[in-house]
């Protein structure tokens, strides 16, 4: 088995703290890490007739690309919308519920305990299913 990069492990750091917000919030969990051949839905969630497809970005600075959020361009948005789409045609029973795609935005922070995450920001409907 390959070994684990610091980099994947921030990255489900990043993950294990936005699911424990969307929990707090009443999201149930479907799925993390779902994988198909259009790639990864870091976390789907349902509450209340909605269904939400979050893509996570964790970081450990501020960097160029604004927490993240610029590494969610139109290709990876496209991916996304792709990989969502294979993950309802696999539960049909989820697709009448009313999609919506967020971004949450995670930082590493260092301490004098070792690192920290902290939710930086989440934003709701970061972008929508366009043809």
């Amino acid at each position: 088995m390959p070994k684990r990069t610091s980099l994947q492990n921030m990255g489900e750091a990043g993950e294990a703290c936005v699911r424990q917000y969307l929990e707090e919030q009443g999201w149930q969990i479907l799925a993390q890490q779902w994988r198909c051949r259009w790639g990864e839905l870091d976390l789907v969630a349902s509450r209340a007739g909605e269904l939400i497809f979050v893509e996570v970005k964790t970081r450990s600075g501020q960097g160029w690309d604004q927490k993240g959020l610029l590494a969610v361009g139109i290709q990876k948005q496209q991916r996304l919308i792709r990989a969502a789409q294979a993950f309802l045609s696999q539960h049909p029973d989820l697709a009448e519920l009313a999609c919506r795609f967020d971004v949450a935005l995670v930082e590493q922070r260092p301490g004098k305990e070792g690192v920290s995450y902290a939710l930086a920001d989440y934003l709701q409907g970061a972008f929508e299913l366009w043809e």
